[in-house]
C-alpha cells in the first residue's frame, strides 16, 4: 500500500539529543513524528495540523510547556488532544501540577524508549481507542496498522493514506452510522478547513479500492451519513 496512515505525534522539545531519541523511538514504533522547539512554534503548527498526541517538554524557551498545555485545553479544537508531559522535574508536587494543567500523563527524564512508546499507546487507548488497536477485521476485510496493510479475503488492497485512516475508523465502529461532520472531526481532526463533500469523495475512492465488495462494505445511509457494514448481515 502506498504511503502510511500512522498516528501523528507532535513533539515539543528544545533539546536536540532528546528530540532525536524520541523521533527515532516513535518512528520505529510506527508513528509519524513532527517536531517544534518552542511553545510559540507548536501553537502555530497546531493551527496547521491536528496531531493524535502531543509529547510536551515542561521547560521550554519563552513560554513554558505548562502554559501551552493550558492553551491546548482552552481551545475547543484541541481540547481533547492527548498530552504527555516530559520533564526532569520528578517531585510529586511537579507531577500533580503538570496533570492539573491538562497533561494526560507524565514522563520523567531520563526515560526508556519502551516506556515512551507504552505511554503514547496508553493515552491513545484512553482518548481514541480506534487509533491504538493493531489489527481490525470485519467480514473478511482485515486492516493492520503496524504494517499499514489491508487485505480482503487474503487479497492485498491498495489505497491512499487518507482512505486507510477512514477505513480504520469505520472498522473500529462497525455498523455504527456517522454523519459527514462526525467523520471529518474523527478522521481529519481539523475539519474547519474541509468541506463535507470531501468525505463523499474519499468514500467513493474507498469503495473503488475495495472493488466489487465496496458497495457492500461502505453503506450510504440516506439523509444521515455512512457506516461500515458486514456483507450478508442484517442492517
Amino acid at each position: 500500500m502506498s504511503g502510511t496512515a500512522a498516528s501523528t505525534v507532535l513533539v515539543v522539545e528544545d533539546d536536540s539529543a532528546i528530540v532525536e531519541l524520541i523521533r527515532f523511538t516513535l518512528t520505529e514504533a510506527g508513528f509519524c513524528v513532527l517536531n517544534t522547539t518552542s511553545a510559540e512554534e507548536a501553537q502555530t503548527r497546531l493551527q496547521e495540523v491536528l496531531p493524535d498526541v502531543v509529547v510536551l517538554d515542561w521547560m521550554l524557551p519563552g513560554r513554558s510547556g505548562l502554559d501551552l498545555a493550558r492553551s491546548i485545553r482552552g481551545d475547543t479544537r484541541t481540547r481533547r488532544l492527548p498530552i504527555i508531559m516530559v520533564t526532569a522535574k520528578a517531585e510529586e508536587a511537579d507531577r500533580v501540577e503538570g496533570l492539573e494543567h491538562g497533561a494526560d500523563d507524565y514522563l520523567v527524564k531520563p526515560f526508556s524508549p519502551r516506556e515512551l512508546v507504552a505511554r503514547v499507546r496508553a493515552v491513545l487507548r484512553r482518548r481514541a481507542p480506534e487509533l491504538s488497536r493493531e489489527v481490525l477485521e470485519v467480514g473478511g476485510l482485515k486492516l493492520n496498522t503496524a504494517t499499514h496493510s489491508v487485505t480482503l479475503e487474503g487479497r492485498a488492497v491498495e489505497m491512499s493514506p487518507t482512505e486507510f485512516k477512514l477505513l480504520r475508523f469505520l472498522m473500529a465502529h462497525p455498523s455504527r452510522v456517522f454523519t459527514r461532520t462526525q467523520l471529518l472531526a474523527k478522521v481529519w481532526g481539523d475539519y474547519s478547513q474541509i468541506e463535507e463533500r470531501t468525505v463523499d469523495v474519499h468514500m467513493r475512492r474507498l469503495r473503488c479500492s475495495l472493488g466489487s465488495d465496496g458497495e457492500a462494505f461502505i453503506e450510504t445511509v440516506r439523509g444521515v451519513g455512512y457506516r461500515l457494514s458486514r456483507p450478508g448481515a442484517e442492517p
